[in-house]
């Protein structure tokens, strides 16, 4: 996986040069100027799409946590911990997985159940970033738009649709991690892999059987998809490049869609960049006015990611000093 992600890491720094080179970067030095300071709304603006994926994700949990010992609160904090991770870490977009299971455990949360909820959280997020690519390909094809990229992005989606049913079959109806017990260990620890698999299996079960909870969670996750579509919208206006709600979303849709199928990728460094200008110019806008879209997420995600990144070390810095119990 290291490995992988290495070459991910290479291979979208490599895409990203190319992009720069074939840049006029005057002109999106101009673009970056006329958006400025009203830029950064997009930070608070995000807290929004936090907040829905803590409700969902706060909903999964409901059953393992009656007394709410994690309260939406703490939820928030550590989905945008988790959110942080994935998106600044060379983790391959699992890493923030794991490290929300430890937070929820500091809170008393039993791991195993917790895992559960995550893997159900992740695989809600696969599903529904389908349902939200659908949305774009299908307003791609009322314009007119995309040509051979919607071919392309459509074929891909076509071929790659099994993967997510097959796993919700696998993880609601098989014993899947008793046969992958070897990569269970950053989950529930070494010292009780062949039980925790066996456990981890059960609560799938019973989270997948959670019908409501389920539906809760992944319209909530969607409409986050939704509003994310804001940024680039509101990016583009500030560019002095305004377009329709449609196109924003078309944009931010194949932008998801290709991060999610490059997700070895750390941080969908170029994939993201390469995406807007593709399809940027199949909606008449250019590789400058895209790539500084590009560099405005890219800003939120930094300026999102870093305090929950240095507040998630500090709490854990203050958990090393802290006095043992014997103590």
């Amino acid at each position: 996986m290291r490995i992988v992600g290495y070459i991910g890491a290479v291979l979208g720094l490599t895409l990203l040069l190319v992009l720069a080179l074939r840049t006029d970067l005057p002109e999106l030095l101009n673009s970056l100027e006329l958006g400025a300071w009203p830029l950064l709304w997009l930070v608070p603006y995000r807290a929004l799409y936090f907040l829905l994926y803590a409700i969902g994700w706060w909903t999964l949990l409901e059953p393992y946590d009656g007394e709410r010992r994690a309260g939406l609160a703490y939820t928030f904090w550590v989905t945008s911990v988790r959110e942080a991770i994935d998106r600044l870490l060379p983790v391959a977009s699992v890493g923030g997985g794991v490290a929300g299971v430890r937070l929820m455990r500091w809170r008393g949360l039993a791991g195993v159940s917790v895992s559960a909820t995550v893997i159900v959280e992740i695989v809600l997020t696969v599903i529904v970033s389908y349902a939200f690519t659908a949305v774009g390909l299908i307003l791609l094809l009322e314009r007119g738009s995309g040509g051979v990229q919607f071919r392309q992005v459509f074929l891909a989606f076509l071929v790659s649709l099994p993967a997510p049913v097959l796993t919700v079959l696998l993880l609601r109806y098989g014993s899947i991690f008793q046969k992958l017990q070897r990569f269970l260990g950053p989950l529930v620890g070494a010292g009780a892999l062949t039980e925790g698999a066996s456990a981890l299996d059960q609560e799938l079960h019973a989270t997948l059987r959670r019908w409501r909870s389920l539906a809760t969670a992944g319209i909530l996750q969607f409409l986050a998809l939704m509003l994310g579509s804001f940024e680039v919208w509101f990016a583009l206006r500030l560019f002095a490049h305004p377009v329709g709600i449609g196109t924003a979303l078309i944009l931010e849709s194949m932008t998801q869609a290709m991060r999610h199928l490059a997700f070895m990728v750390p941080a969908g460094l170029g994939v993201q960049e390469a995406t807007l200008v593709v399809f940027g110019s199949a909606l008449g806008i250019s590789s400058e006015l895209a790539l500084a879209v590009s560099m405005a997420k890219r800003l939120r995600e930094v300026l999102c990611g870093l305090p929950a990144l240095l507040s998630w070390q500090w709490m854990e810095g203050m958990r090393l000093r802290a006095p043992s119990p014997g103590g």
